[in-house]
């Protein structure tokens, strides 16, 4: 027969302790336990806070017999607080050991953090006052009375104190055994998380990877299904989340986000935060590919030539803007059957232009992607993979030619837009560009030269599309490889298809080869010496 644990009984909370750095809430919720006859017992900000608020404290100096000491670096760390929390009240030993001592039984423990995560998005280049605030008392209270769950309450949310305070009230004066263990997961978890972003931040500063590596965030959404029915998922919000996101964004409209539409809105997110100036700019990503990019003088024309590029696989797909949504840009876009639009920022007119097509998802983001951004995660069959975010990595001016002819100054702004945008399209990645605007994208192919043919075919069934001249649709375009080109047959089909100008890292061991090939067709082409591959 298998060993049964008893259910614990309940034991009325007389005493609290309660140290917090978040006070939202308290003062209501300590007015309840006071209402209830709970001895409060409290730390120096805290403590104040509550007298201030007409509460009668006790102050932890004056149950430890010894005062706060090194400016609040010791003050809970003591056994007359640790013994009142860890006491196992269901031992007649712990029952004997706390009289013999005098300790009180502490029955509720409310603790919040120094803010190390808050501080670390305002002042991580300081690293005194990143290190004045790592709490060592109050991850050691939470963990004390999340281990003793049994006879603690332990609360380390304020959104959770009225449902406490409602539990309190009943007539044992205690919270169920399903709460104890539910709020004891919960601190397990921040604490966790707590010194996740504490070590990460530290190893960073030694400028080496950390010997260890926990991923931590908050359920912010159930999801229906994965990539596919079949699979389970769900969107976790990063602890140490920072800045404009598609986590964060306020989903103005729409039906729930799916998994799909999550990684595909998070590519053009992306995307479109590669032109963060005021020239607007449109995105527009199928299945995490753009297949139409452009600039222009406004939003409404940057959406239309984007939309050029490829029509058939925008429909159904994510349009990102780097500007503010206004009625005419709003109108325009939900011409066509679109999954999810992403803005900075949305006018009252153009919300109620999307409020006539309601499951049309409006996602406003407050701003774009900051240069720097979180490193990479990705799964692999035992482990995970961690890599530093593709940004930056080449400038015009740092463009150098290595054929005989110097590209035009159109050329140039043509190679920068081009590999602006094929930083986000899988590799191995193809684009055809022209005065601000993809023209044709070869995206995920297995070899370079038929990224460049599926480029081509696409911009030709789209001219078509248009009423265009196939023929001539890709004259005098620059053409971007996100990674050299092993053989001169892909630089060739482009020069074929019309391209005068080529942008690529450079670096092949036949890059002699190709560059004579671009001299033989009079093309300009310029290295970057960097790769960006995207798998």
């Amino acid at each position: 027969m298998s060993a049964q644990s008893t259910k614990p009984q309940l034991f009325p909370v007389r005493r609290a302790l309660i140290s917090v750095s978040d006070k939202s809430k308290l003062a209501e919720f300590a007015k309840k336990l006071d209402a209830l006859g709970i001895e409060i017992v409290s730390t120096g900000g805290t403590a104040a806070f509550l007298r201030d608020n007409g509460m009668a404290v006790v102050s932890v100096s004056d149950v430890t017999k010894f005062p706060e000491i090194l400016e609040g670096r010791v003050k809970t760390l003591h056994p007359a607080i640790h013994g009142g929390i860890l006491a196992n009240l269901e031992q007649s030993s712990a029952r004997e050991a706390l009289a013999q001592h005098n300790i009180a039984p502490i029955g509720l423990v409310v603790i919040n953090l120094y803010p190390f995560e808050e501080t670390l998005k305002k002042h991580a280049a300081h690293f005194d006052t990143m290190i004045e605030n790592i709490d060592v008392g109050g991850p050691a209270m939470l963990r004390a009375a999340a281990k003793n769950h049994n006879c603690v309450t332990v609360v380390t949310d304020p959104d959770d104190y009225d449902a406490i305070a409602a539990e309190l009230a009943g007539e044992a004066r205690a919270t169920s055994d399903a709460t104890r263990r539910r709020l004891a997961a919960k601190a397990f978890a921040r604490t966790a998380a707590y010194d996740t972003a504490i070590a990460t931040w530290f190893a960073g500063q030694t400028g080496a990877a950390p010997t260890s590596c926990t991923i931590t965030g908050t359920l912010k959404q159930s999801l229906r299904y994965g990539e596919n029915p079949h699979q389970k998922a769900a969107l976790y919000e990063s602890s140490d989340r920072s800045g404009p996101g598609i986590v964060g964004a306020e989903q103005v409209q729409g039906k729930e986000l799916s998994y799909n539409n999550l990684t595909d809105a998070d590519a053009a997110f992306e995307l479109i935060s590669e032109f963060p100036g005021a020239e607007p700019a449109v995105a527009i990503v199928k299945h995490a590919n753009p297949c139409g990019v452009a600039l222009g003088s406004s939003l409404v024309e940057a959406y239309r030539k984007a939309l050029a590029c490829d029509p058939v696989s925008a429909f159904g797909g994510i349009v990102a803007l780097n500007g503010r949504l206004e009625e005419e840009a709003a109108r325009e876009i939900l011409k066509i059957f679109t999954e999810v639009v992403i803005v900075p920022d949305a006018s009252d007119a153009a919300r109620a232009a999307f409020a006539a097509k309601p499951n049309v998802r409006l996602l406003v983001t407050g701003g774009l992607l900051p240069v720097a951004r979180q490193p990479y995660f990705r799964s692999v069959a035992g482990g995970f993979l961690v890599q530093d975010a593709d940004v930056g990595g080449f400038e015009g001016k740092t463009l150098r030619t290595v054929t005989k002819r110097e590209p035009s100054e159109a050329e140039r702004a043509n190679m920068v837009f081009a590999m602006r945008v094929t930083k986000h399209v899988k590799s191995n990645a193809i684009v055809f560009a022209k005065d601000g605007a993809t023209l044709g994208i070869g995206a995920g192919q297995m070899s370079r030269v038929d990224s460049v043919r599926l480029a081509v075919w696409k911009a030709r069934e789209a001219a078509e599309h248009a009423g265009k001249n196939p023929d001539e649709v890709l004259k005098d375009t620059a053409v971007a490889s996100d990674a050299f080109f092993p053989f001169a047959d892909g630089l060739l089909a482009a020069a074929d298809a019309g391209a005068t100008s080529i942008i690529q890292p450079g670096g092949s061991m036949r890059d002699e080869e190709v560059i004579k090939a671009a001299d033989e067709r009079g093309l300009a082409m310029v290295f970057t010496g960097v790769r960006h591959f995207r798998h």
